[in-house]
């Protein structure tokens, strides 16, 4: 059977708010972005549709919801050709495996689709986890795409938007949010890799 230690410890979580992200552009083009904009020279670009904070699950729980669902993650996994490592480090950090996660910014399920993205990618019920980890994967799937298979780059614009990652320059925006983001699912990835 397999343990899966240190996962467990930190689960990223919704918080209850989205924060804005703000653009400044100095006298030699260079462009910053930040969601703690320091003097009146930011200009708000957009809001965020995700928040995201640490918080703590127990391992038991951590472990039922991995086993319940593993089946669906694996056969979205193999369907879309992502590792399946990759997709249980997004879920852990996007819902700790929990279907009825609901961000007050309105994403919902296993990875937290919001409206648009599951219109876009054909989910109906965002709550039915076999659809929502197809929509998920399918749209982690175009990132990578999109940011010529860069997984740290991927998973900055499924937290930050798309159009926040290609405004940055195609680099991970300066936001604390999605750097924090970043930085934990690629542990999780990387703890994945290790077991699977």
């Amino acid at each position: 059977m397999k343990r899966y230690f240190g996962v467990a410890v930190l689960i990223l979580l919704p918080l209850v708010a989205a924060a804005d992200i703000y653009k400044f552009v100095d006298q030699r083009g260079r462009v910053y972005l930040t969601d703690k904009p320091n003097h009146a020279g930011y200009k708000r670009l957009v809001k965020t549709w995700k928040g995201w904070t640490e918080s703590t699950i127990s391992y038991r729980d951590l472990e039922r919801n991995r086993k319940r669902f593993g089946p669906t993650i694996e056969l979205a996994a193999k369907n879309h050709q992502l590792p399946m490592a990759l997709l249980h480090a997004v879920i852990t950090a996007e819902s700790a495996y929990n279907p009825d996660a609901i961000s007050r910014a309105g994403a919902v399920g296993l990875m937290q689709l919001m409206p648009a993205t599951a219109e876009r990618y054909g989910v109906r019920d965002r709550h039915d986890p076999a659809a929502n980890v197809a929509g998920g994967t399918r749209y982690l799937k175009d990132l990578l795409g999109m940011f010529n298979n860069d997984v740290t780059l991927a998973l900055a614009a499924y937290n930050a938007g798309e159009n926040t990652v290609i405004a940055s320059g195609r680099q991970i925006p300066n936001i604390e949010e999605t750097q924090t983001y970043v930085r934990r699912v690629l542990k999780y990835y990387n703890d994945y890799k290790k077991m699977m």
